[in-house]
């Protein structure tokens, strides 16, 4: 048996040491988005020249390219560079949902809720409780795939099962499912901007359809369970055989007890979060956050993100408070300036993606591409579910070379985001077919840097021997069964006409193009 573990995972390390030398050779995101600038400024000169031309059905007028090498495409840039970057949606949205999770980062309050959740559980539950809390955990974004694997192990220790098995199934929950959710994350800010840009782009004018940022949610949460029940459930029939039982020693860490000062902060931030979804529930019935007592096209629903804020900002500083975490105003202050010192790379990537997305914009390629594809999809009558399996494999796929979700959908959404639109589907349904694809794939793509990261706390603290095949090799059937599983669900979804979030269905309503 050992031999056979050996020789899969030889044949895996071969073809892993492949993928790493061909994605090593891609450029970073930044300059990724900078050779697309080029590249789509060069194809909309040739198109100019060409004379291409096509009927947009949404308006009935001619879509012609724009050419950046020319005086009017000199002014276009010189006007709005900066426009590019402060208007490019997903920063603001990603930064202050970044801020308010810092909050209970750094005050200790999701490692307490971790440490204190996991205590005293039926072994038998614990592959999908890890599972569950890796899935639901991502609201933290990366913050979950750096704590939780570590904190898993150790309850896996408690239990009697083998530590590193704890640290894949949570893995697995924070990567495979990073798009589902009980509650909107950052991710969903993200992927909505991207999505209303595009919108904005193909209708020709700001806000003639926008989607809220709640638009997957009904789906998304049921995901949640979906996923947790996949892979706690391949955890336990495929993945626990193949390691041997651990034996642990003086050396390893137990899982430490939340103290009662912990407790006590706990349940402060618990009251004071409870106070405030009470007021925020008086201003919805009292009309000041709802329209006409309805959720769809709320205030409330419309300002989400800024209630999430004061929700989480509320709870993490409350609990850093009653810790003495956070003594003084200073202290709250440093670990502002903690999380927003690791967003440095992202603020450049916004900066170069501002940038191409505009140009995209602006030359009509997008809208053209749209057009030309629909038009093609309708001729060889490729539609209905077959062409949405095809996107979620599509996805899936490209998914294992580039890892970041919004720099995908940021090439994505303006060429499938209309092309759908112009076929009857709603961009909401169509930003959650990306997301489908988007996620499995993450638990063991290598250009994901905490895969690494995981593999060397593993090394570090329980098993020196380990190699990177084991940790992919384990990981590949965990995203090749919840990637079937969530395509036969969103099926039967679509099958059976729930909507996938507040007013947002799979059909384009009627009227908008």
């Amino acid at each position: 048996m050992k031999e056979e573990i050996a020789t899969k995972r030889t044949k895996v390390d071969v073809f892993l040491d492949w993928v790493e030398r061909t994605c090593n050779k891609l450029p970073p995101p930044a300059l990724l988005f900078c050779y697309l600038f080029v590249i789509t400024a060069i194809i909309g000169a040739l198109l100019t020249y060409s004379g291409v031309s096509l009927v947009n059905p949404a308006t009935k007028k001619a879509v012609v390219s724009a050419n950046l090498f020319s005086k009017a495409g000199v002014e276009w840039f010189l006007n709005n560079m900066v426009k590019n970057f402060t208007g490019f949606a997903p920063l603001g949205l990603v930064l202050t949902m970044t801020l308010a999770i810092g909050f209970c980062e750094e005050s200790g309050m999701l490692v307490t809720m971790l440490r204190r959740s996991m205590s005293n559980v039926n072994p038998n539950m614990v592959p999908y409780l890890i599972a569950f809390l890796g899935t639901v955990g991502n609201i933290a974004s990366d913050t979950a795939m750096i704590v939780i694997p570590p904190l898993a192990a150790l309850v896996y220790i408690g239990v009697g099962k083998h530590p590193i098995v704890g640290m894949l199934v949570a893995y697995a929950g924070a990567q495979a499912g990073f798009t589902a959710n009980l509650m909107i994350a950052g991710t969903d800010s993200l992927l909505q901007g991207l999505t209303n840009t595009a919108i904005d782009a193909f209708m020709g004018k700001q806000g003639a359809f926008v989607v809220d940022v709640t638009c997957n949610w009904y789906f998304m949460m049921a995901s949640t369970f979906l996923c947790s029940l996949v892979i706690g459930l391949t955890s336990i029939k495929i993945i626990e055989p193949r390691f041997g039982k651990f034996v642990p020693t003086d050396e390893h860490e137990t899982l430490a007890e939340v103290t009662p000062l912990e407790i006590k902060g706990l349940h402060a931030s618990a009251l004071a979060t409870v106070v405030f979804i009470a007021l925020v529930a008086v201003g919805f019935f009292t009309g000041v956050l709802s329209k006409n007592g309805k959720l769809v096209g709320s205030l409330m629903l419309k300002g989400l993100i800024p209630l999430l804020f004061l929700m989480f900002s509320i709870a993490g500083i409350t609990f850093g408070i009653v810790t003495k975490k956070f003594q003084t105003l200073k202290d709250v202050n440093k670990a502002m300036v903690k999380q927003m010192s690791a967003m440095g790379a992202y603020v450049i990537f916004c900066f170069f993606c501002g940038q191409f997305q505009g140009l995209f914009s602006w030359t009509k390629l997008g809208t053209m591409l749209a057009i030309s594809g629909a038009d093609f999809l309708k001729s060889i009558g490729f539609t209905g579910i077959p062409m949405c399996v095809s996107f979620i494999i599509i996805s899936a796929m490209v998914n294992i070379i580039v890892s970041s979700g919004s720099a995908k959908w940021a090439i994505f959404a303006p060429i499938f985001v209309p092309m759908f639109m112009l076929l009857g589907y709603h961009p909401g349904f169509t930003q959650l077919l990306y997301r489908l694809g988007d996620s499995p794939g993450n638990c063991f793509t290598p250009m994901s840097p905490y895969i690494w990261m995981l593999l060397a706390v593993a090394q570090a603290k329980y098993d020196k021997n380990i190699a990177i095949g084991t940790l992919i090799s384990n990981m590949i059937p965990v995203a090749i069964i919840l990637q079937i599983a969530w395509i036969i669900f969103v099926i039967l979804w679509m099958l059976s006409g729930i909507p996938i979030g507040p007013g947002v269905g799979v059909a384009l309503p009627a009227g908008v193009l």
